[in-house]
């Protein structure tokens, strides 16, 4: 079941990436990256990485992408605009085939010298309580810091937003 479920998430993520890159309207390219990040999260929740997937739907889905269909619907003049690549002469489509099949023979290397594991995997229990104590003993310091920088950053764009 979680080999289908793979596979099903896995052709998701191709799919709207594919129209992320190739459409030429920019609200279908925004909003098949909505469907590309739930297929990432999905994807790590199949690795059972609970808290990246948590992080990647509120970080990139709930923060970045709503930021970026905001930006776009607020902008009148850009939702009519078709997106020109601009590739237009033989050269630089000849670079792009070599490079990407330069890309292609090297990961195919990798693949095919990789020794890979074939054992049993076991399930882990969660990964939320193990962050959680780790943040705050071994590494409280850097959290504090980090927390600290946030805010200072938080009250320095308040201050430009209120600035006349």
């Amino acid at each position: 079941m979680e080999t289908i479920l793979f596979y099903v998430f896995a052709v998701i993520v191709i799919g709207s990436a594919a129209i992320v890159v190739f459409s030429k309207n920019i609200m279908y390219s925004a909003f098949s990256l909505l469907f590309t990040f739930f297929g990432v999260a999905a994807l790590y929740v199949l690795l059972y990485a609970d808290f990246i997937a948590v992080t990647q739907i509120m970080i990139y889905i709930g923060g970045i992408l709503v930021l970026i269909i905001f930006g776009v619907m607020l902008t009148s003049r850009i939702t009519g605009v078709d997106i020109k690549s601009g590739i237009t002469g033989k050269f630089q489509v000849g670079i792009a085939v070599l490079l990407t099949a330069g890309i292609a023979i090297g990961l195919s290397l990798m693949y095919s010298n990789t020794k890979w594991f074939s054992g049993t995997f076991t399930k882990p229990s969660g990964t939320i309580n193990s962050i959680g104590y780790t943040l705050m003993t071994d590494y409280l310091l850097p959290f504090e810091v980090a927390s600290v920088l946030l805010l200072v950053a938080l009250v320095g764009a308040a201050k430009i937003a209120r600035r006349k």
